[in-house]
C-alpha cells in the first residue's frame, strides 16, 4: 500500500475513534446531567397519570393509573409537591388506594426529583413483603423507573429486598425496631407506612418517628409522609398526627339541600336488615341501603352519592403555614368497598369486640374505645347462671333467686317504648337481674302504661312460696313525652312510681330529696303536680363499672340469668359507655359512648333501678326476718336466725317511707 493510501486509511480510523470517544462522553455526560436535571413540571397524580402502570400483583385493575378511580387522593398526592409543605399524613380505611399514594409519592421522587428515601414499616418482614409485592412490580412495570433501577438480576445491582439504587439517591426500606436503620445516614424522605403497628421504641433508642425525622435536619426541602389505618383512641400515633395538621375530610355534596359533609355510618347510613338463624348460627341479609343528609333529612342511594361533587374541607386549616396537611378517609367512598359489604360486616362482627374493632379501624376508618380493664360482654355472658334462677331443664321455675330482699324497676322512656329492668337488692351491694323487658307503644299511649302496670304490680316469687313486690320505680321523663310521663306517675303515686331527670357531672350526688314539679298540658296550663327525683347518673355510672368488676359472688357482685333477655344485646348496652379525659371540657372526665355500642338502655334502666334503691330507707335485717318466718325457719321472730352472710341494715332519708308522708 503506498503511503498516501496508508496515511489516509489512519485519519479515518482515527475520525472514527474520536466519533466513538465523542459519543461514549455524551453518554456519561447525558447520565451526569439526568441525575441534575430538573423534574418535569408536574404534580405527583399528574405524573402517575402520565408514566404508572398498575401490576397484577398489587391491583385488580391492571394498566396506566388513572386518578379519577380516586379522585379523593388527587390533592393528598399533589400535596407532597407543594413546596410549603413539609409533612403528610393520610389516615384511612382500607380499600381506598393508600398504598397507591406511597407508590406513586415513591415513584415519582425516583424519576423526577431523586434523592434517598426512607420507607419505613412496623417491621422488616413488613418491608420485604411490601418490596416484593409492591415496590418491585411498579419498577417492572412503570418503563420510566424500569430505565433507572437496574435489575436485580444484574451484578452489583444495588438492587436488593431492601435497597433499591437509581441515580440521585437509594430507597431503603426497614422495620421501626431497626434503630441503626433509622438514626444513621441524612436522609431527605422519609415515609413511614401503617404507623399505628410500629415498635414503641427502635430498641433502647427511643420512638421511631422522631429518630427518621432527625435524619432529614439537613434538607432545607425534606418531606415526611405518615399513612395508616387508625387503631385504638388513645394510643394512635396517627390520629395524634392527624391533630396536629389540617385536620382535612374528604365531604360529598348532598344532591338535595346542596351541603358538603363527611360520610359516616351512624350518621349517615341508614338500612334494613332480615335475620334468619340457620343452624344456630344468625345470617344477615340488607336491603334498602341509603344515605341520609344529617342537614336536610332527605335520602339519596349509594350510586347516587358516589357520583356526586366533594371536597376536601379543613378544620384546621392554620397548620397549612407550619406546613402540616392532614387528611382522613373512610371506606364509604371507595370505588372498591360497596356499603352493603361494610354493613355486613359490622353486622357478623357484633357480639365480638375484637371483629368490631376490625371494622371500626379498616371500615369505618375510625378509632376504637378500649375499654381498658372492664370486662367484656362475652366475659358477662359468661357469668350467666342456671341453678341461682331455677333454670335448669325440668325443674321448678322460680323468679327470685335466695339472697333478694327488695325490687325495685328503672323504665328508660323513648318515643316508641319503654323499656325496664326489674333488679333484685341484697345485703351489702349485691344485686339479680330479674327481669329485662320492652313495652313497646308510645308513651302518651294508656295501653303502654297498663302492660308496665302489669310488671311493676307483679309477685315476684321464690322457688318455695314466699314473693316480693316491687317497692319502688324509676321512669325517665326526658323526650317529648316529659308532661304525660308526669302525669302518668302522679296517677301511680300508691304504686310508688316516681319520674327522674338525668343530671350529668361528676360532681353531682347520685340521689337526693325529690322536688315538685309542674304537670301542664299541651296548651301550657297546669294541671297539676308531681315529685321528681333528679338522679347525678354519671356518680351511677361509676357504681355499676366498679361492681361489675367484682368477680366473686358477695357485696357488690352482679348475678345475671342465662335467659335470652340477658343476651348479647343487653350487656352490649350494659356496656355502651366509658369514662374518658377530655381536656376541651371544663369537666375534664366524661362518660361516652362508646362507638358501635350506642344502643344504652340497659345502662340506663341498671342506673335509675339502682338509684330507686339509693332513696328507699329500708332494714334489710328485717325484711330478711319476714321471709324467714314466711318459710318456716323462724316463728314470730324467735325461732332460728337465718345463717350464710353478715347483716346489714340500710337506711336512708329522703326516701318512699321516709319524712315524705305527704307520698
Amino acid at each position: 500500500m503506498i503511503a498516501a493510501d496508508k496515511e489516509a486509511v489512519a485519519k479515518e480510523r482515527e475520525r472514527l475513534n474520536q466519533i466513538e470517544r465523542t459519543r461514549r462522553l455524551n453518554v456519561a455526560l447525558s447520565r451526569v446531567l439526568a441525575g441534575m436535571k430538573p423534574p418535569e413540571n408536574l404534580t405527583v397524580s399528574e405524573w402517575a397519570e402520565k408514566k404508572r402502570r398498575l401490576s397484577s400483583e398489587s391491583s385488580a385493575e391492571v394498566g396506566p393509573y388513572r386518578v379519577s378511580r380516586t379522585p379523593y387522593l388527587r390533592e393528598v398526592m399533589d400535596a407532597f409537591t407543594d413546596p410549603k409543605v413539609r409533612r403528610l399524613v393520610l389516615v384511612s380505611s382500607s380499600q381506598v388506594g393508600k398504598s397507591e399514594l406511597e407508590n406513586n409519592i415513591i415513584g415519582y421522587i425516583i424519576d423526577q426529583d431523586p434523592s434517598s428515601i426512607l420507607f419505613i414499616h412496623p417491621t422488616t418482614v413488613d418491608a420485604k413483603e411490601y418490596s416484593k409485592l409492591r415496590i418491585a412490580p411498579e419498577i417492572r412495570d412503570t418503563p420510566c423507573l424500569t430505565r433507572k433501577v437496574a435489575s436485580p438480576k444484574s451484578r452489583d445491582s444495588g438492587n436488593t429486598i431492601l435497597q433499591k439504587t437509581y441515580p440521585g439517591g437509594i430507597l431503603t426500606l426497614c422495620g421501626s425496631t431497626e434503630a441503626h436503620a433509622l438514626a444513621s445516614k441524612p436522609i431527605r424522605y422519609v415515609i413511614g407506612d401503617e404507623r399505628d403497628r410500629w415498635a414503641v421504641s427502635a430498641g433502647k433508642e427511643g420512638d421511631p418517628w422522631k429518630l427518621a425525622m432527625a435524619r432529614q435536619i439537613t434538607f432545607y426541602n425534606a418531606k415526611a409522609v405518615e399513612v395508616s389505618t387508625p387503631t385504638i383512641k388513645g394510643a394512635s400515633a396517627i390520629a395524634d398526627s392527624f391533630y396536629e395538621g389540617t385536620m382535612e375530610r374528604w365531604c360529598v355534596q348532598c344532591p338535595h339541600c346542596g351541603e358538603f359533609h363527611d360520610i359516616t355510618f351512624f350518621e349517615n347510613i341508614r338500612y334494613k336488615v332480615e335475620e334468619t338463624e340457620v343452624q344456630g348460627k344468625k345470617q344477615y341479609k340488607v336491603k334498602n341501603i341509603l344515605h341520609y343528609c344529617s342537614n336536610c333529612a332527605c335520602v339519596s342511594d349509594e350510586a347516587t352519592m358516589k357520583k356526586q361533587p366533594a371536597k376536601w374541607i379543613a378544620e384546621n386549616p392554620d397548620a397549612y403555614q407550619r406546613g402540616v396537611r392532614s387528611f382522613w378517609l373512610n371506606s364509604f367512598v371507595s370505588p372498591w368497598a360497596s356499603w352493603e359489604s361494610t354493613i355486613l360486616e359490622y353486622l357478623y362482627a357484633q357480639g365480638s369486640t375484637a371483629k368490631m374493632q376490625v371494622v371500626y379501624n379498616t371500615r369505618f376508618g375510625e378509632l376504637w374505645e378500649d375499654r381498658g380493664d372492664l370486662m367484656d360482654e362475652d366475659g358477662l355472658m359468661k357469668r350467666r347462671e342456671i341453678e341461682t334462677y331455677g333454670l335448669e331443664e325440668g325443674g321448678t321455675p322460680f323468679e327470685l333467686p335466695d339472697g333478694v330482699l327488695v325490687l325495685t324497676c328503672g323504665v328508660d322512656t323513648q318515643l316508641d317504648r319503654l323499656e325496664y329492668e326489674v333488679l333484685g337488692h341484697g345485703h351489702f351491694g349485691e344485686t339479680w337481674g330479674i327481669k329485662k323487658g320492652i313495652i313497646m307503644g308510645r308513651p302518651d299511649n294508656g295501653d303502654t302504661w297498663a302492660a308496665l302496670d302489669d310488671v311493676i304490680t307483679h309477685t315476684y316469687r321464690f322457688r318455695d312460696g314466699p314473693g316480693l313486690q316491687i317497692s319502688v320505680t324509676f321512669v325517665d321523663e326526658g323526650g317529648l313525652f316529659t308532661q304525660f310521663v308526669r302525669q302518668r306517675c302522679r296517677d301511680r303515686i300508691g304504686k310508688k312510681v316516681f319520674c327522674i331527670k338525668g343530671i350529668p357531672g361528676p360532681n353531682r350526688e347520685y340521689t337526693q330529696p325529690p322536688k315538685k314539679m309542674k304537670i301542664m298540658d299541651r296548651n301550657k296550663n297546669v294541671i297539676g303536680s308531681c315529685w321528681q327525683y333528679q338522679l347525678g347518673v354519671d356518680s351511677g355510672k361509676q357504681i355499676i363499672m366498679d361492681n361489675l368488676r367484682v368477680e366473686a359472688p358477695g357485696p357488690k357482685f352482679c348475678h345475671f340469668p342465662r335467659r335470652d333477655d340477658y343476651g348479647a344485646a343487653y350487656f352490649k348496652g350494659l356496656l355502651s359507655e366509658r369514662l374518658i379525659y377530655d381536656p376541651e371540657k371544663r369537666q375534664h372526665w366524661q362518660w361516652k359512648v362508646i362507638p358501635g355500642h350506642e344502643r344504652n338502655e340497659p345502662l340506663d334502666c341498671r342506673n335509675y333501678a339502682l338509684a330507686a334503691f339509693e332513696t328507699l330507707t329500708v332494714d334489710l335485717d328485717a325484711i330478711d326476718r319476714r321471709l324467714q318466718i314466711a318459710r318456716g325457719k323462724a316463728i314470730n321472730g324467735t325461732g332460728p336466725a337465718p345463717k350464710a352472710k353478715q347483716r346489714s341494715r340500710v337506711k336512708r332519708s329522703g326516701g318512699v317511707g321516709g319524712r315524705y308522708d305527704e307520698w
